[in-house]
């Protein structure tokens, strides 16, 4: 799970940021208002933890910008158990409030049924070609055949299906896979590659995973065999 925290209070959001990080999600933090729209809106998270009172802007300004160009789950944190504040956010596309102070464990709970909230619209199996994708158990097979990957290859397959036919970079694949900035001196995203193609792509006749060169990878099938994989 990704998630953004907009909070100014220092010791809430480096709490939050501790705790979550210990429940396995990625955690961007922003202090302001500006910051955490500009977050918000260039980057993908699974979910933002939203405080109302901000310096720069106010977290309900952030939260209509948010909402004229993405869906992301919101739950807003208020210090004041107002009615007027929790419908304003509501009415401004918020998902869930929060009065402060509040159990870790409720926030938790809350980003959880948020997220799966979100996933249920998904669809449980994708199919590339005879690739066929289980979600929720967590499967690939092809030509009937299954393929045994480990749990980052399979989060790396599970981006690239839900992506089909769209040309991913290194760069947004570091960031997809292992929530991280990519650094040009590793080749983790290389070796990940070629460990996949070698599983789903090696032993069959068709490719579906290909190198795009210069920009990066795509999992796609093909009719000719005009692609330059590595």
């Amino acid at each position: 799970m990704k998630i953004l925290i907009v909070e100014d209070e220092q010791k809430m959001s480096e709490y939050l940021c501790k705790g979550l990080t210990e429940q396995g999600c990625a955690v961007d933090l922003a202090a302001n208002g500006v910051d955490g729209q500009h977050l918000a809106i260039e980057h993908d998270y699974d979910v933002i933890v939203l405080d109302v009172m901000l310096p720069g802007l106010d977290g309900f300004s952030v939260l209509r910008a948010l909402r004229k160009v993405k869906e992301t789950p919101v739950i807003m944190l208020t210090a004041r158990d107002s009615v007027e504040d929790r419908i304003k956010g509501l009415h401004d596309g918020a998902d869930d409030y929060l009065i402060k102070p509040f159990s870790f464990l409720e926030l938790l709970a809350r980003l959880q049924a948020l997220t799966r909230r979100g996933r249920a619209q998904e669809p449980a199996q994708l199919r590339i070609g005879d690739l066929q994708i289980d979600l929720l158990s967590r499967k690939a097979f092809r030509g009937g055949l299954r393929i045994d990957l480990t749990a980052k290859e399979f989060a790396l397959l599970a981006v690239m299906a839900r992506r089909q036919g769209e040309i991913l970079s290194k760069t947004a694949i570091a960031e997809l896979v292992w929530d991280m900035n990519f650094d040009s001196n590793t080749n983790v995203v290389e070796v990940a590659i070629k460990r996949l193609r070698a599983k789903i792509d090696a032993p069959f006749e068709q490719k579906l995973l290909h190198t795009v060169r210069g920009m990066g990878y795509v999992l796609e099938p093909r009719t000719t065999a005009d692609s330059s994989d590595d």
